[in-house]
């Protein structure tokens, strides 16, 4: 299977932060995890005995309190969504969240993404993949940690079905200017669509998440990318 790792990987493009966490948060990450949590392993999933059904998947990188996902999930229950996160006051609040909203096309990894998509995922299985604000790493020396780079649209299209889609969106004019010359440098993409904004409508038919909202606030534009796996 393509894109598996060759040796360790030392290079992260998170932080583990060690925010609050609230009882509610605290008990669904004990109580719901079973109903909606998938252990991390070195196994390949098969999705199909994951969801009890086979269908079209969408992977959210960084879901963040999992708002977009969870709403995305509830508008097209004939999708299979899988959310990766590693915050877990975050996911916590999303699997509040889809118990309410009576999910069960959802489920939810606390793993790197990079780690997940190289193990976990198969070749080709996914429709979609979004990766929505990912963290800018302003910093030029922090760069190298930034999420999207050559080898990562090398492991997004192996994993993407033809035709599948890449979807990202940034809040950061240098990553912005950093994604679209790493979109440039892709043999496995063709760009499909570009925008950018202040705020007044919603790119690409996706739901404003807080991330977004948040940049808004401080004057931020926002741009977003439609890729198609060739």
């Amino acid at each position: 299977m393509t894109g598996r790792p060759s040796g360790r990987r030392t290079i992260r493009s998170f932080v583990r932060r060690t925010g609050r966490i609230t009882p509610a948060q605290h008990r669904a990450l004990s109580e719901l995890w079973p109903q909606y949590g998938i252990a991390f392993s070195a196994q390949t999933l098969n999705l199909d005995e994951v969801f009890g059904r086979s269908a079209e998947r969408v992977l959210e990188i960084g879901f963040g309190n999992g708002e977009t996902l969870v709403h995305e999930a509830s508008e097209k229950p004939e999708i299979d969504f899988l959310g990766v996160e590693v915050h877990e006051p975050g996911i916590g609040h999303c699997l509040i969240d889809a118990q309410d909203a009576g999910l069960k096309n959802l489920r939810v990894i606390k793993h790197d993404a990079i780690e997940v998509l190289q193990q976990q995922v198969g070749d080709a299985v996914l429709a979609r993949i979004t990766l929505f604000f990912p963290d800018p790493w302003p910093k030029k020396r922090h760069h190298k940690r930034r999420m999207v780079q050559i080898s990562f649209l090398k492991l997004a299209a192996s994993r993407l079905s033809p035709a599948g889609t890449l979807h990202i969106a940034t809040d950061w004019e240098n990553y912005a200017e950093h994604i679209d010359e790493v979109i440039a440098q892709s043999s496995e993409f063709t760009l499909a669509e570009r925008c950018m904004h202040k705020g007044g409508f919603e790119s690409l038919e996706r739901q404003t998440t807080r991330f977004e909202k948040r940049g808004l606030r401080k004057g931020h534009s926002i741009w977003d990318w439609m890729l198609i796996r060739n």
